[in-house]
C-alpha cells in the first residue's frame, strides 16, 4: 500500500514538471482560443468533471453533515474576503514607500481582493484526503459570494467601480458546480453497492484534471506577452509566494490551535480554501471594473502570478501535508480513552 501511494506521489509530481515543461515549449496549444480551447474544457468541462467526480464519491451524510459547520465556513469566507485583503493592504502601505511601480501593488490588493477558485481548492484538498465536502461548500459559495462582495471590494480599496455581470457569471457558476455536483449525488444513489465494491480511482481522475488545468494556466501564463520573466519579475514571483506561505501558515496556526473546534481534515480545507484566488472570476472583474484604463495589464499581473504559483505550491506541499494530517488522526485516536 506505501509502494502504491509512493509511485501515486512521484507520478503526479512528475506529471506536474511535464505539464509545465510542455507548456513552456509550446504555449500555445494550451492558450485560450488554442487546439485544446481551455475556454470550452477548462472553465466548463473540466470543472463540472471535478464536481460531479466529487458528487459520486462523497457520501451524502458527508455532504449533508459538512452544510452544517457553520464555524468553519465563517471561519474561511471571513479569512478569505476581509483578512486577506485587509492585511494585503497594510502590507502595501510599507512598500508603497519602495520603488516598486504602484500599479504592480495595486494589482497585489486586487489579488487580496478576489473569491476563491471553484476547482484548484476542492481537488487539492481531495488530493491530501481532507475534508472535502467543507471544500466543496466554501470554494462554491465563496464564488457565488465573491460576485458581490469583491467589486464592493475594489471599490473600498481602489476606489474602482463598476457594475458586474451577475447574472451571466451566476449562471455559469450554478451550471459547472452546483448542477454537476447534484447529478453526481444522484447518480451515487444508483451505484452505490458498485462504488463501495469496486472503489473508482476517483483520486487519479482529481489529479488527472488538476494536471490538465496546469497545463492550460501555464500555457497562458508563458503566452502572455506582459508578463516578461526578468530579474524584476522572477523577484515579484518569489515576493507572491512568499506572500502565499505566510497566509497559508497563518491558516494552519489559527486553525490548530487548542479548542479551535477543528479536526485535522477540517484545517487541511482551510489552508487550501482561504488563501487560493480565482483567475476564472478574476480576471473578467478586473476587465470590467478596470475597462479602458491604461494600467490594466500591469494590474492584472500579480494575479496571472498568483494563480499558478498557488496550483504549484499546493501540489508540491500535497505530500506534507497529507503526512502532517495523518500524523495527527493518528494521535488521536491514540488519545481517545477506551471504553
Amino acid at each position: 500500500m506505501r509502494l502504491l501511494e509512493r509511485a501515486r506521489k512521484e507520478w503526479f509530481m512528475v506529471g506536474i514538471v511535464v505539464a509545465i515543461g510542455a507548456a513552456k515549449l509550446e504555449p500555445s496549444v494550451g492558450v485560450n482560443g488554442g487546439p485544446l480551447k481551455p475556454e470550452i474544457t477548462v472553465s466548463y468541462i473540466a470543472v463540472a468533471t471535478i464536481f460531479f467526480n466529487s458528487g459520486l464519491s462523497l457520501k451524502t451524510e458527508e455532504l449533508t453533515s459538512a452544510l452544517v459547520h457553520l464555524k468553519l465556513h465563517l471561519f474561511i469566507q471571513t479569512f478569505t474576503l476581509a483578512f486577506f485583503p485587509a492585511t494585503i493592504w497594510l502590507f502595501l502601505q510599507l512598500l508603497s514607500v519602495t520603488p516598486i511601480n504602484e500599479w504592480l501593488l495595486k494589482g497585489l490588493q486586487t489579488v487580496g481582493c478576489m473569491p476563491p477558485p471553484v476547482s484548484s481548492a476542492v481537488i487539492l484538498t481531495k488530493a491530501v484526503g481532507g475534508n472535502e465536502a467543507a471544500a466543496i461548500f466554501n470554494s462554491a459559495f465563496g464564488s457565488f459570494l465573491g460576485i458581490v462582495v469583491t467589486p464592493l471590494l475594489l471599490l473600498l480599496f481602489l476606489g474602482s467601480s463598476s457594475s458586474v455581470p451577475f447574472t451571466s457569471i451566476f449562471s455559469q457558476l450554478f451550471m459547472t458546480v452546483v448542477v454537476p455536483l447534484i447529478i453526481g449525488q444522484i447518480v451515487r444513489r444508483f451505484i452505490k453497492d458498485w462504488l463501495e465494491r469496486k472503489k473508482p480511482p476517483f483520486g487519479a481522475v482529481s489529479s488527472s484534471v488538476l494536471l490538465m488545468i496546469i497545463y492550460t494556466t501555464f500555457c497562458d501564463t508563458f503566452s502572455n506577452p506582459h508578463i516578461d520573466l526578468d530579474k524584476f519579475s522572477l523577484v515579484l514571483i518569489l515576493f507572491i509566494i512568499s506572500v502565499q506561505l505566510s497566509f497559508m501558515l497563518l491558516t494552519f496556526i489559527f486553525s490548530t490551535r487548542n479548542n479551535s473546534g477543528f479536526t485535522p481534515a477540517d484545517t487541511v480545507a482551510i489552508i487550501f480554501c482561504s488563501t487560493h484566488k480565482s483567475l476564472t472570476l478574476g480576471i473578467p472583474m478586473l476587465k470590467i471594473v478596470f475597462a479602458g484604463h491604461e494600467h490594466l495589464s500591469l494590474i492584472s499581473v500579480p494575479l496571472l502570478i498568483y494563480h499558478p504559483a498557488q496550483i504549484l505550491l499546493g501540489s508540491v506541499l500535497v505530500p506534507t501535508i497529507k503526512s502532517w494530517m495523518v500524523s495527527r488522526q493518528k494521535g488521536v485516536k491514540l488519545t481517545r480513552p477506551t471504553v
